[in-house]
């Protein structure tokens, strides 16, 4: 009888199992890091939103919306919180509310001290999107056409300087007219007459130490940033203006500081100019 030889080795047919194994085993890893991650990022999210809420709260401006949401923060957070958002004054910390005292309290003042002059219409003091706004009238304190302060000024001025002396807060000088053409010897249109009177104007605060001149620089608008309408002598004359705005923010937001920037003509006054005063 004829013997078998050695039978041929069983080859499997399931090792496509072990790669296949392998490969899950690598997805379900990715996957799992990428909800780890997921997980950072609402977390971050979190701690970005409570601290935008704890400042626009510290601002009183919605109310007790959130306070329900707030009472579940720790008070380490809380600190956090603040010290992200508030505002940095050079060396100072200063928070939004006591900025907002500040010039609350500034506009108090500067409305006893130039009470006369606001009953005349030739001061007008408000709240600004940008911070507390001096407004001088032409009619006030310049001549038609001409870019040098009046004589008759310099007391008002002096009294603005020594209020002015007492806060920390930068200082930005704008030059502002009506939309009446201007074309003379001295000035060749309202874009060179209102940077000069704010120039001239920051000068003279130079001169009477009240701010010091890295804190102060002018700009001027022409017609293009008017209060009132140009249709009327009334609102034309309360156009022509220089507006000294107090800036509760650093020197360095300067340049991104004001309604359309670009458009304005930007100098930062230095000390040479120092030298020159108002006639």
């Amino acid at each position: 009888m004829r013997r078998r030889g050695p039978g041929k080795p069983h080859v499997s047919q399931e090792r496509w199992l072990v790669s296949y194994a392998d490969f899950i085993t690598l997805l379900f890893a990715f996957f799992v890091v990428l909800y780890a991650f997921s997980k950072a990022d609402q977390q971050r999210q979190t701690e970005v939103s409570q601290a935008i809420d704890t400042a626009f709260q510290s601002l009183g401006l919605f109310g007790n919306a959130s306070s329900n949401s707030s009472k579940t923060r720790s008070s380490s957070a809380n600190d956090k919180s603040v010290m992200a958002m508030n505002i940095v004054m050079g060396e100072d910390v200063l928070a939004p509310a006591q900025v907002k005292s500040d010039l609350d309290r500034m506009k108090r003042d500067l409305e006893q001290r130039l009470s006369n002059q606001v009953a005349q219409h030739t001061v007008a003091i408000k709240m600004g999107k940008d911070g507390l706004v001096i407004s001088l009238r032409e009619a006030g304190f310049f001549d038609s056409g001409s870019a040098m302060p009046r004589k008759e000024s310099m007391d008002t001025m002096q009294q603005i300087s020594a209020e002015l002396a007492q806060t920390p807060y930068d200082l930005r000088v704008e030059g502002h007219t009506d939309n009446v053409p201007i074309h003379t010897a001295e000035f060749a249109s309202n874009w060179e007459l209102s940077s000069a009177r704010a120039t001239s104007t920051a000068r003279l605060l130079l001169t009477l130490h009240a701010v010091t001149p890295d804190r102060l620089s002018a700009a001027g608008y022409a017609e293009f940033h008017p209060v009132d309408t140009n249709d009327t002598a009334e609102g034309r004359g309360r156009n022509r203006r220089v507006d000294l705005v107090i800036l509760p923010r650093t020197k360095t937001n300067l340049a991104a500081a004001g309604p359309a920037a670009p458009t304005g003509e930007w100098r930062k006054i230095t000390d040479d100019d120092t030298k020159s005063t108002a006639n």
